[in-house]
């Protein structure tokens, strides 16, 4: 018994993934850095509940409802709410009140609570209502280009609209891509040179900030429950 998760690539340029996840006999789990912020909606003993999740910094111990079913969304970096900068998210979130099976409340307005088959169509409604908004110049930066502004102004935008810095950015993508190549059983020599990593100390010190695992419980899959689907759909 554990954590049950589903995650799925979206084709969506708003949005990262979406994920599914249900909880069965835990009640708590390694939370994981990550550099999104999300919209969450989960169902426990016939309620229903909704809330915005924001960017993790360092990893930790989180609380989870015990035979809860969750539904999440996570945003591509460089979008964000209208109404909620996303430096205010960083380590945090908002539980949204009033949230029906049916509908959630955000941004002045009551929209449908999705399930993972609706989560594009819910973001292309917050899209077209300005709910949700992003910065072009964050997303040229992330694809490689060089915009025609200073180092500095790029550096203001991008922690604007992601609450964090690009460096910090990198560090945990990299950090989460060396997770998921060491629980498909890449040898951690050559994580550490596909991802340029000085050294496996190196390595290990990135898994224990950000993922809170070492390399030999990724690879045996120790460590009890976590919020990264690492490519096991049970993971206890």
């Amino acid at each position: 018994m554990g954590l049950r998760f589903e995650t799925r690539r979206s084709d969506s340029p708003w949005v990262d993934i979406v994920w599914t996840c249900t909880s069965e006999q835990v009640t708590a789990m390694t939370s994981v850095a990550g550099v999104r912020w999300g919209l969450v909606f989960w169902e426990q003993t016939g309620r229903t509940y909704a809330g915005i999740t924001g960017p993790e910094t360092r990893t930790g111990t989180a609380p989870v409802p015990e035979g809860a079913t969750f539904t999440g969304i996570e945003f591509a970096v460089g979008t964000s709410l209208r109404t909620v900068p996303t430096p205010a998210l960083v380590d945090g979130g908002i539980v949204l009140p009033g949230t029906t099976r049916r509908t959630f409340r955000l941004d002045g307005a009551r929209w449908g609570t999705p399930g993972p088959d609706d989560a594009e169509a819910l973001v292309d409604r917050l899209v077209r209502a300005g709910t949700v908004v992003r910065d072009l110049l964050v997303a040229e930066v992330l694809r490689g280009h060089r915009p025609a502004v200073s180092g500095r102004t790029v550096e203001r935008r991008f922690r604007a609209a992601t609450g964090l810095t690009r460096g910090v950015v990198r560090q945990i993508e990299r950090a989460r891509t060396a997770a998921e190549l060491l629980a498909a059983g890449d040898p951690a020599a050559d994580v550490v040179a596909k991802l340029d990593y000085f050294d496996e100390p190196h390595l290990a010190r990135a898994l224990r900030s950000y993922i809170g695992r070492t390399v030999r419980q990724l690879r045996e899959g120790a460590g009890g429950a976590i919020a990264l689907d690492l490519g096991q759909r049970l993971t206890s």
